[in-house]
């Protein structure tokens, strides 16, 4: 494609918004969209193993420390509801947009919750590109309301005839 100079073979209307690791492949699933979901997969689970393996030298570092049962309990249990919470949070992502502000708010929990996060990477991505489901309905109602604004009446309103 050209440029956006108005030369012919610029599309016209909306344009897909592009994903993170996709681009915009998940509009005709081409541009080798199969085996990008297939390395997205592997990739965040990957990820989430050796996540949980830096957890558990975390972990370790605690026991190692002696800092008490109630602590390393303490410390447990907030990566595990951190990690639910962001489980949920970005898998709600995926379907529909978040809020910027609670979503600000929720950086530090988020962060905390990696693990959530790359595990609902993971799992979405076994069905479809993260986040395609919303790009896709986003851009269908763009080029929806596009061809709607663009379709031209047919003949001289004037001389039609009146009942």
């Amino acid at each position: 494609m050209s440029d956006d100079n108005g030369t012919p073979d610029t599309p016209k209307g909306p344009r897909p918004e592009p994903i993170r690791f996709f681009g915009t492949t998940w509009v005709d699933h081409d541009g080798g969209y199969t085996a990008r979901r297939i390395a997205v997969s592997v990739g965040s689970l990957a990820a989430a193993a050796v996540s949980c393996l830096v957890l558990r030298l975390a972990y370790q570092g605690l026991n190692i420390a002696d800092v008490g049962t109630p602590v390393t309990f303490l410390v447990v249990v907030m990566f595990a509801v951190c990690s639910a919470l962001a489980f949920g949070h970005t898998w709600e992502a995926f379907t529909k947009r978040p809020d910027p502000e609670r979503r600000s708010s929720l950086r530090g929990l988020l962060t905390i919750g990696f693990v959530g996060s790359l595990l609902a990477y993971f799992f979405r991505s076994l069905t479809e590109a993260p986040g395609e489901k919303l790009h896709r309905e986003e851009y269908d109602k763009a080029r929806a309301a596009h061809e709607k604004r663009t379709t031209r009446r047919t003949g001289n309103p004037s001389r039609r005839r009146r009942s």
